[in-house]
């Protein structure tokens, strides 16, 4: 929440929660962090949680849930069908999207799967604004591929454009007529574009869209695992936004696409996901997949008090106050590292602050993966776990080459309703010194690389000995301070 503070230069975000629960916490001196991110093959994922003292890795099924949605859970109906939960979830979901027909399954990913098993054969083409990681391995382990339409101005590091994760229209139209609707499996629309930034997509863009397959015949796919932050940029950025209703936005984007999917883990701050739709049509098309390979209609793979707790979640997102905690304090991280001239993607988008490592380490090649040094380096220089979102976050092509990222970008995710800005501004202190010694920074190499999704479990190790002359310097510059 935006309030002004009399007698502050800097103006800071206004945490519209109490905290009444807390859990330890742990920073270990620099000399263990360094074999700690070596152990971990130099990879953030392969960390132990207790050896990190801020996750900043996602802010994926992390986020602090409301005292109401733990309430909530007391009440779960275990039934394996007919469960009174499930008619609350359904309940929520038509009082907030206003659409009758779900399917449950364990999470984004999940229903991700189920898009693929239903509309994905050999040949078949998904369009995105921006691909995400997992949504393009489903889509490519069916045969089909991914084509990323997303506007120029998305892939610039820095500009004032508030929408960057528009849509290119007229290429979306070019290419569904060059492809033939037959061959589309469907365009899908990320809110809020993960790999490069968390940067929205305006009311504007996502309706032309919706127009575009309406008039080409070509099913239309919302991905609204981040919508919450993606509508507060609406209401702040978008002139049409401004005096609508946030549930007035999420139901009018139903009314327009034919599917939306969202993981629960991030929109409503729970856990699990859902698949819905106003047509029962697209619906009855998937709804066989979901006993295969989640669960029953009325759980989908996800525990009840979780589903509970995903109903009271979907509510709180029609409320500013809830959903404007992450982008506010993501901008005030991302202004404190700007205004020190650490390079940052603005504007500040969605999910967390985004490091341009492109430009931290400029002379770094794609091969030897700078975003995920960065990542590393961080991690030595102050127990923060990032995530890796550039090359090493790429699969390579069908012939063994790297496909090189558009953005070597190393996200610093910010759970929601999690850190105090105490600890938000340890953080900036922290990539603030590590900009200031980049130049220690080196490359890294793989010694395990698995073939899909190998930024989960693949182990890298350092060129050269650049990690312990980053922790040598650390001690030089703060001596036994942690």
């Amino acid at each position: 929440m935006a309030v002004k503070f009399y007698k502050s230069e800097n103006q800071v975000p206004l945490e519209m929660h109490k905290v009444r629960m807390v859990q330890k916490l742990s920073l270990l001196p620099v000399d263990e962090r360094l074999k700690r991110i070596q152990a971990a093959g130099n990879n953030t994922f392969l960390l132990q949680n207790k050896d990190v003292y801020m996750d900043m890795l996602t802010d994926s099924g992390v986020n602090a849930m409301s005292d109401q949605q733990f309430a909530a859970s007391f009440i779960a109906d275990d039934s394996y069908a007919g469960s009174a939960t499930f008619l609350r979830v359904k309940k929520a979901i038509k009082d907030v999207f206003g659409t009758d027909n779900v399917l449950p399954c364990h999470q984004g990913r999940a229903a991700e799967n189920i898009l693929a098993e239903a509309y994905v054969t050999e040949g078949k083409v998904a369009f995105m604004n921006f691909h995400f990681t997992t949504t393009k391995a489903h889509v490519t382990r069916k045969g089909g591929s991914v084509e990323e339409l997303v506007d120029p101005k998305g892939l610039l590091p820095q500009s004032n454009d508030p929408f960057k994760g528009n849509y290119n229209l007229e290429n979306l139209r070019q290419r569904i007529d060059a492809v033939g609707a037959d061959n589309v499996a469907f365009v899908r629309v990320e809110a809020g574009t993960n790999l490069i930034g968390g940067q929205p997509v305006s009311l504007e863009n996502m309706l032309a869209v919706t127009d575009i397959c309406h008039e080409k015949g070509v099913r239309s796919v919302l991905d609204a695992s981040l919508l919450q932050d993606n509508i507060y940029f609406m209401k702040t950025r978008e002139a049409r936004c401004k005096y609508m209703e946030v549930g007035d936005i999420y139901r009018l984007l139903a009314d327009h696409f034919d599917i939306i999917y969202f993981s629960a883990r991030k929109l409503s701050f729970s856990k699990g996901g859902i698949i819905t739709s106003k047509d029962p049509k697209f619906t009855k098309e998937m709804m066989s997949f979901i006993p295969l390979y989640e669960g029953f209609l009325t759980y989908g793979g996800i525990d009840v008090r979780t589903m509970e707790s995903m109903a009271v979640g979907l509510y709180e997102s029609l409320d500013m106050e809830y959903i404007s905690q992450g982008p506010e304090f993501i901008n005030y991280l991302c202004k404190e590292l700007d205004d020190y001239g650490v390079p940052v993607i603005l504007p500040a988008g969605g999910l967390g602050c985004h490091l341009n490592a492109g430009a931290f380490v400029p002379d770094m090649p794609h091969n030897q993966y700078p975003a995920a040094a960065v990542a590393a380096a961080l991690y030595i220089a102050g127990g923060v776990r990032g995530m890796e979102r550039g090359t090493m976050s790429e699969q390579r092509e069908p012939d063994g080459t790297e496909r090189y990222a558009e953005l070597e970008l190393m996200r610093l995710a910010v759970p929601r309703r999690v850190f105090t800005l105490s600890q938000i501004k340890y953080c900036a202190d922290r990539v603030k010194w590590l900009w200031d010694n980049r130049e220690l920074i080196g490359g890294l190499e793989w010694t395990e690389e698995p073939e899909v999704l190998r930024f989960f479990f693949g182990r890298m190790k350092e060129i050269g000995y650049w990690q312990e002359k980053l922790a040598e310097k650390f001690q030089k510059d703060f001596g036994d301070s942690l």
